[in-house]
């Protein structure tokens, strides 16, 4: 297969989905209760932009849980709430966020290579993204349990697009999020920052980090954006 002259990186949910429903922050809720015996909740924790396992570790400490204690359940604990998820995940075709779909068949019938880049599980993003009927235009990703940070996770996603030969050294390098912590990760890179108003996150704390672009939504996306 012919190396992709760009590559585009996706953040999950308030980028391709939105209003998705409880059913995360439950299974995470789960998968604590499951393992720990704990009773938690995500209220007060800022989840934007934040990777799971790091969620789990608020929730965790905020229900009395010392840090040996949490270490020690964190693998099971992400493992139940992944199986919980896969059991409870709705139907998400109506959860889309404005032009997901047509910018990912454009984006696709051009030979870029796309891939993802979020703070879900690995296994509760791919089944996010299959409910949504999404799942079939990404090749790879990158998830929370990935890395210690998002920026770690971009790196991990453009090294292994690299080393599998999907993109040419010269290729593009782009990051699509709606979060501070998708921009910061994109500048750690040295790749070209996306940032749409479609999350949670206030636009005027997106524009106060200045990213290489900042949409209303992905319609506005354009070529020269992923590809220049």
């Amino acid at each position: 297969m012919e190396a992709s002259g760009a590559l585009v990186l996706f953040d999950i949910d308030g980028t391709l989905v939105r209003r998705a429903g409880p059913h995360h922050r439950e299974a995470l809720v789960h998968g604590i209760r499951r393992v720990t015996g704990l009773e938690t909740t995500t209220d007060g924790i800022p989840v934007q932009g934040m990777l799971d396992p790091d969620i789990l570790t608020l929730m965790m400490r905020q229900a009395g849980a010392s840090r040996t204690r949490i270490r020690a359940a964190m693998p099971e604990v992400m493992r139940s709430a992944e199986r919980h998820y896969l059991r409870v995940c709705p139907v998400l075709h109506g959860k889309h966020c404005p032009g997901v779909r047509p910018v990912l068949e454009r984006l696709t019938r051009r030979g870029l290579l796309l891939g993802l880049v979020t703070g879900n599980l690995t296994r509760i993003g791919w089944r996010k993204l299959e409910r949504a009927g999404l799942r079939e235009y990404f090749r790879f990703g990158a998830f929370g349990e990935m890395a210690a940070t998002r920026a770690g996770l971009a790196r991990m996603a453009i090294g292994e697009a690299r080393r599998r030969g999907w993109i040419g050294k010269g290729a593009a390098v782009a990051l699509i999020g709606d979060a501070t912590a998708d921009i910061l990760a994109a500048r750690a890179n040295g790749i070209r920052s996306i940032s749409v108003k479609t999350g949670i996150t206030p636009p005027e704390e997106l524009e106060a980090l200045a990213p290489d672009f900042l949409l209303p939504d992905l319609r506005h996306l354009r070529l020269r954006m992923v590809e220049g």
